[in-house]
């Protein structure tokens, strides 16, 4: 029986590693982005979609006999107004949940950020647990807390299983001093959004998307419950990451590297 996987923002980073790595005997993956992907390699077990997530029509159509949904699209961290985040990352966030839910789809993934809990002061010596509760640092931050709510009562009203990933920084080797615990390596990242496949019924979950990084603060508890056993650590690459402080080290100590916004109703954030 085939396993069909719909994976939204798969021309993104993530998307583009997960389309790779997770080809699986019996399973196909569609991939749905608003970008123009690579095609099909040969042999390739995938149907690419170029549309955006927030079309009600066209997610509705990709969600059709899909037993799972990746969902890692959406805008990014910074260069965007808290309109832009608001449609695309919250509203948008709702239509695949909506459409996952007509569907019947099983599960949905949902690509969360460690920025909805950006501004948790960092403890010396304790352990970020994984339902930290939010205290986001930017509007990005905002709209992943939020899509966790939407998260949350869909699980709560509808029975849908939903895993919400709180990813530290995805990266092929740590760049900086934060990533020197909140590091997830591509290998890792491959063996996390595994497990949220292959886990049985979850219901819902907040786990972090980090590696088994020397000085990780997060909690690994609900990740490791699922299945997810982490390989890598950042501590390999820590002789050749800059000991310069980090802004956030100069803005207060925060567990990320923060963006601050503009205000509402302006056009781009810095």
């Amino acid at each position: 029986m085939t396993e069909t996987v719909l994976i939204t923002g798969s021309a993104g980073e993530i998307g583009r590693h997960l389309r790779s790595t997770l080809r699986r005997e019996g399973r196909h993956l569609v991939l749905l982005d608003v970008a123009e992907q690579a095609s099909l390699e040969t042999g390739e077990d995938a149907t690419i979609v170029r549309a955006s997530f927030t079309d009600v029509d066209a997610i509705r159509d990709a969600c059709a006999g899909v037993d799972a949904v990746i969902h890692l699209g959406g805008l990014s961290t910074s260069g965007y107004s808290f309109a832009d985040y608001l449609t695309v990352n919250i509203e948008g966030t709702y239509r695949v949940l909506e459409a996952a839910r007509a569907a019947g789809v099983a599960r949905v993934v949902y690509a969360s950020s460690h920025h909805a809990v950006g501004f948790h002061p960092n403890t010396p010596g304790s352990t970020v647990p994984d339902y930290l509760f939010p205290r986001p640092d930017s509007f990005y931050g905002v709209s992943k807390v939020a899509s966790e709510a939407l998260a949350s009562l869909y699980h709560d009203r509808y029975g849908l299983d939903v895993i919400c990933v709180r990813i530290g920084s995805y990266r092929t080797v740590p760049t900086d001093r934060r990533t020197l615990w909140n590091w997830l390596s591509p290998a890792d990242c491959t063996r996390l959004f595994e497990a949220t496949l292959s886990v049985p019924a979850p219901g819902f979950r907040v786990v972090w998307g980090v590696s088994s990084n020397t000085r990780r603060i997060a909690s690994l508890d609900e990740a490791r419950a699922i299945g997810y056993v982490p390989e890598d650590n950042a501590e390999d690459y820590a002789d050749a990451v800059s000991p310069e402080p980090e802004r956030w080290d100069r803005i207060g100590g925060l567990y990320s590297e923060v963006t601050i916004d503009d205000p509402p109703g302006s056009s781009t954030a810095t």
